[in-house]
């Protein structure tokens, strides 16, 4: 699908991007591989292990219209990663949130159709339904205008879906690293937000695995979910360090206790295939495509009324071994 093609992936220099990347050279022969983000130090640091002749490093914002729309030229696949993701500093700083999270959005939406850009993949976040915190809002409002692009592009061949998963081991910024930092300095105690959180479990291959394969699936409209574990907070300290006390902190500014991915009032919306869940566009004005059957002819059921995939409701939950054994394949 992607030989002899040009891809473009914002915020690539990020954990998802250089994954991505991997993957995408050891499958693929693409024509351009382009990464484009504003971090001059990270883009020379990762040209440094990627600098294959695709290999293309683009410095630019998402905030930047322009330089988008310059980026985006002869591009046939645009996967748009970047983003402002911590959840306190997006408390503290709201209008860069915005800034990136939805005008970024919006920007690369129009560069795309301007250039004739044949698919667009947008990441979410579990953080984006039924969200509480400005991060989480900022997500879903990114959401709805990729969904919504699609009415915009009218009969256009650019489309736009969203992949939405929950947190990525090891991810830069997340836990595991964090606890892991703990660890090494010899903390006398794991910091605990509350003792009954949950959270979604997935490894960055994984992730980018599944991208890849709703590229394959996708019509235009969906939100992409798949089913993955959840993992309790306190198994995670007590895997990661079983000789070290934990110590209640209280929950952080705009933190959830547990997460969500296909909210209940989303429900009619909502299709079950065999290894992920799809939430239709609330509005199709040129599109009559069947979304209980993708493009790789996977078929999908409707779920019962008011179904709702919580991570702390998850009928897959992760034991100690299993997530020592996650910890291991993120390396950590």
């Amino acid at each position: 699908m992607f030989d002899d093609k040009s891809i473009l992936i914002t915020g690539g220099t990020g954990s998802f991007g250089k994954e991505f990347v991997k993957l995408i050279l050891e499958r693929y022969k693409p024509k351009k591989l382009i990464i484009y983000s504003r971090d001059e130090l990270k883009q020379f640091e990762m040209e440094s292990v990627f600098h294959e002749n695709c290999m293309r490093y683009f410095l630019g914002d998402v905030r930047d219209r322009d330089r988008l729309m310059q980026a985006m030229s002869e591009v046939d696949f645009v996967i748009h990663a970047a983003a402002l993701k911590q959840v306190p500093a997006a408390e503290y700083n709201p209008m860069e949130c915005i800034k990136t999270n939805i005008h970024g959005a919006e920007n690369v939406i129009q560069a795309a159709l301007a250039n004739g850009v044949e698919s667009v993949m947008a990441l979410s976040t579990d953080k984006a339904a039924n969200p509480i915190n400005l991060y989480g809002a900022t997500k879903l409002a990114s959401d709805k205008l990729f969904v919504a692009a699609n009415n915009i592009a009218g009969k256009k061949r650019t489309r736009f879906s969203v992949t939405r998963y929950g947190n990525v081991v090891g991810s830069r910024g997340s836990v595991v690293p964090f606890f892991k930092k703990l660890i090494d300095e010899n903390s006398d105690h794991l910091p605990i937000t509350d003792e009954g959180m949950t959270r979604f479990w997935i490894t960055l291959p994984q992730g980018v695995n599944f991208v890849l394969k709703n590229f394959q699936r996708m019509h235009g409209g969906e939100i992409f979910i798949p089913k993955i574990p959840s993992i309790k907070v306190v198994d995670l300290a007590k895997a990661m360090a079983p000789e070290i006390p934990q110590k209640k902190i209280g929950v952080r500014p705009g933190e959830k206790i547990h997460e969500i991915m296909c909210p209940a009032d989303d429900s009619h919306l909502t299709l079950e295939f065999s290894d992920h869940f799809v939430i239709k566009p609330t509005i199709q004005f040129n599109s009559v495509a069947d979304f209980s059957i993708n493009k790789l002819k996977e078929t999908g059921q409707p779920v019962e009324r008011a179904f709702e995939y919580h991570s702390g409701k998850n009928p897959h939950f992760l034991e100690l071994e299993e997530i020592i054994e996650f910890n291991n394949l993120a390396g950590f």
